[in-house]
């Protein structure tokens, strides 16, 4: 009977902490189609997510294409440069541009909301919202699902040409590619489902770094000691649905 009650308690705890972010998330989807809407708050979280994401997306993407050529070489050297070429966009368009964009962005962006949503909490600012006639659903979620969802797939869009610049300057300076020929078997290669699924991805990716972030940030307690924690939650719970949820997208448009 000890098992089973552990294996009950275990089961239970895992659907209520299913059903407290559904719920958060229909608050937070709610909030973000239905007056009033803060567009001075959702313009900085824009810049704060795209703009200053640049940077660690774009190093990531560069040195991803760089590697993906090098190995791609050392696997399809046989099959020329319409391999490699072919191998490099479609790693990057359909996985490797949105999947390291969401976790690049996980790591700095759901981490940094969850401890200023978390600090927000413990300092009970949340609640002077509140006391102030704010919904701090309008001011603090929202702002961020929106503009993470409007970010992302942008974020993606620039990680997918800069991961193919980066094999392009590989295989033509170290392999010795002709570049016109590169050129036309990448744009060959291109597919338009699997740039699209790669754009369908990074969306869900922002709303789910955004929904981790607030929802752990907007429920943590405890002090200094649990905004961290909130902070830990949010990156790890985070990448962890963005992996799922990249699983279930990609069955999803190329499932037979």
């Amino acid at each position: 009977m000890g098992i089973l009650r552990v294996i009950g308690r275990g089961t239970i705890a895992i659907f209520a902490v299913i059903g407290r972010i559904s719920i958060f998330s229909a608050n937070g989807l709610y909030h973000c189609v239905t007056p009033p809407f803060y567009p001075r708050l959702i313009l900085r979280q824009m810049i704060e997510i795209g703009y200053y994401s640049l940077p660690v997306v774009g190093l990531t993407a560069i040195f991803t294409g760089m590697v993906l050529a090098l190995q791609s070489y050392s696997g399809f050297a046989f099959a020329g440069e319409a391999a490699i070429a072919n191998v490099v966009v479609w790693g990057i368009t359909r996985e490797l541009g949105p999947v390291l964009a969401g976790l690049m962005v996980a790591g700095r962006i759901g981490a940094a909301m969850a401890a200023e949503i978390g600090t927000m909490r413990v300092t009970e600012q949340i609640d002077a919202l509140t006391t102030l006639s704010t919904n701090p659903f309008k001011y603090l979620v929202a702002p961020r699902l929106i503009a993470a969802v409007a970010m992302l797939p942008l974020l993606v869009l620039v990680a997918d040409v800069i991961g193919v610049l980066g094999g392009f300057i590989v295989s033509v300076y170290d392999f010795g590619f002709n570049p016109t020929t590169y050129l036309k078997s990448t744009w060959t290669s291109l597919d338009t489902l699997g740039f699209v699924s790669g754009l369908v991805k990074a969306a869900v990716f922002g709303f789910l770094v955004a929904l981790m972030g607030t929802y752990h940030g907007y429920n943590s307690k405890g002090g200094a000691q649990g905004v961290g924690q909130a902070t830990t939650n949010a990156v790890v719970s985070a990448s962890i649905l963005l992996l799922l949820f990249n699983f279930i997208i990609t069955a999803m448009f190329f499932a037979v």
